[in-house]
């Protein structure tokens, strides 16, 4: 956009956008950097939750531990040959005291129970289960979940040690079964979030037990090799019921058995959530703000504004008695307006009484200076009749009686302006019979002439008049003296008005018997085609129908085509 429209731009722009625009302008700073903090505390708060989970798989894995190996040097602190009640009693009291295990057991080296803190089933193919097995061939530690029998109520862990002679003879088997309840992480200590799973696997991705399997993947896919054979991990994927979870590893015993936890990954969370409420905070103030600023301005100014408006439109027609009233309720700035605006209405009021009074002042004073040239002129017409009728010869009683004629006719336009309703307008037809009557019927000398008027109404006004009326005078005065005589004849006058145009015939019949006359190269008609000019318009004469002659003057009506001066 360029600098000058731009400025249109701005310049068509109303007040309530205006404001929203400075609105804008100045709170987008506040919610760019809203916007920034909470995706940068988005990942700080992913960032942290991750690696809560890490510590919690670490922890769940350290307390496995921890309570197997409890479970091991309490059952090695026993004395190898104590069996029997007190054995019996002796784990029952270190169970009761520890959380976490559903039993303690000592089996010898045919697999029969030597003492337990609970009751333990019976298995007659206990020694050649896999996991007694592999511990009679000199393996230190195996875990299951899948023993041949129940050991608990409830799905858990059997985790078994070798127990030795002090000449490493296999001497049984001490056993922790751990419920698998006791290592969910959902407890408050632990840190985990909720719904939170475990598990216990191999490092071929073999689940040994888990409390839903449905929470984990159904296949690790190599998550327990590299790096995680020695360390926590963590990734995102897909559970076996094809929900979003996050899942960490850590190593239980060596690098072959790992505890796992399965999270769920909830979009919705407050990690997720804290950046879309920091942005929405922000966005929903900045909207409230605009709606603010737009019903403040609607109703602060722009209202206001339209009511002085509609009272700046009835000053404009003239009213300038009515007061804006309403606005003194408005705002400061308001009411100052609309008393400055009143205070205007009623000085133009006065001046525009002072103007009509002095226009009127003026039109009586032009009138009465119209109605005295009208007088004047009259005066002069009446000396020069006077005159005319003392003069012999008939060649200057003709001559004096031509310009009297012309002065009447000055005289006329003079009482037509006075008398009428405008003084600078005057209705032509009106003029125009007025006119003609006077000249025929005064002016005739007792012939007898017919007169035929088709006259259109138009309003001219007094420059282009006198030309007008000139030129009638002398066209209706050459066709008394050439065309009419002294037995009369039809005189026929019309004007005609047309678009851009007026055209005016003044025609007579000619005398009875007597030769059609020719258009010679007279004064009158040197009169007539200086009035023409003067008029801007063109005369020409020709000879009549029948035997008289026919004068046209064709002028333009537009207000544009001034009179020559």
């Amino acid at each position: 956009m360029t600098r000058g429209r731009a400025a249109s731009w701005w310049l068509r722009t109303p007040i309530r956008a205006r404001l929203a625009l400075a609105l804008a302008l100045g709170l987008a700073p506040l919610l760019i950097l809203g916007t920034v903090q909470s995706l940068v505390n988005y990942r700080l708060e992913t960032r942290d939750r991750r690696a809560e989970l890490v510590d919690v798989a670490q922890r769940s894995a350290a307390s496995v531990r921890s309570r197997m190996l409890a479970g091991q040097v309490l059952l090695e602190t026993l004395a190898p040959g104590a069996v029997g009640v007190d054995c019996a009693q002796n784990l029952a009291a270190i169970k009761d005291r520890l959380t976490g295990y559903a039993n303690l057991i000592r089996f010898d080296s045919i697999g029969r129970v030597a003492c337990a803190a609970a009751s333990a089933p019976p298995d007659p193919h206990r020694r050649d289960r896999p996991w007694f097995r592999a511990l009679a061939g000199g393996q230190a530690m195996t875990f299951t979940d899948d023993p041949g029998v129940s050991y608990a109520a409830t799905p858990a862990l059997i985790a078994s040690f070798r127990d030795e002679e002090s000449d490493g003879q296999f001497r049984g088997v001490l056993t922790a079964v751990l419920p698998l309840s006791s290592l969910r992480p959902d407890r408050p200590v632990s840190g985990a979030p909720p719904h939170s799973e475990v598990a216990i696997a191999d490092s071929t991705g073999l689940y040994l037990s888990s409390t839903d399997a449905s929470a984990f993947p159904a296949r690790l896919s190599g998550r327990l090799a590299g790096p995680a054979r020695s360390q926590a991990s963590l990734w995102l994927g897909r559970s076996r019921d094809g929900r979003a979870r996050i899942f960490t590893s850590a190593p239980l015993v060596g690098q072959d058995v790992f505890v796992l936890i399965s999270a769920p990954n909830d979009p919705l969370s407050w990690a997720a959530v804290s950046p879309i409420v920091a942005v929405a905070l922000p966005l929903l103030a900045f909207i409230l703000a605009l709606a603010a600023v737009g019903i403040v301005a609607d109703r602060g100014v722009v209202r206001w504004i339209a009511y002085l408006r509609r009272f700046a439109a009835i000053y404009a027609h003239g009213r300038y008695g009515v007061h804006p009233v309403k606005a003194l309720g408005g705002p400061p700035e308001i009411r100052d307006l609309a008393r400055t605006m009143d205070a205007m209405a009623g000085v133009i009021a006065a001046r525009d009484r002072a103007l009509k009074e002095g226009l009127a002042e003026k039109d009586g004073l032009m009138r009465e200076i119209h109605h005295r040239v009208k007088n004047n002129l009259q005066v002069i017409s009446s000396l020069l009749n006077l005159q005319q009728r003392a003069l012999a010869d008939p060649a200057a009683r003709a001559a004096m009686s031509d310009t009297r004629q012309r002065i009447t006719a000055l005289a006329l336009i003079y009482r037509a302006l006075y008398q009428g309703v405008d003084l600078k307008r005057v209705d032509l037809r009106d003029f125009l019979e007025e006119l003609i009557a006077h000249l025929v019927v005064n002016e005739s000398g007792g012939a007898a002439i017919e007169t035929h008027l088709e006259i259109d109404p138009l309003t001219i006004d007094p420059d282009r008049l006198a030309p007008l009326a000139l030129f009638a005078v002398e066209a209706i005065t050459n066709a008394k003296k050439h065309g009419l005589g002294e037995r009369g004849g039809r005189l026929t006058v019309t004007f005609k008005v047309r678009p851009g145009e007026a055209e005016l015939r003044i025609s007579d019949s000619g005398r009875i018997g007597a030769p059609t006359p020719v258009v010679g190269e007279g004064v009158g008609r040197t009169l007539m085609t200086a009035f023409a000019r003067q008029m801007r318009g063109a005369a020409d004469f020709c000879a009549g129908p029948r035997q008289g002659i026919t004068a046209r003057l064709v002028f333009p009506t537009s207000d544009h085509a001034e009179p020559e001066t």
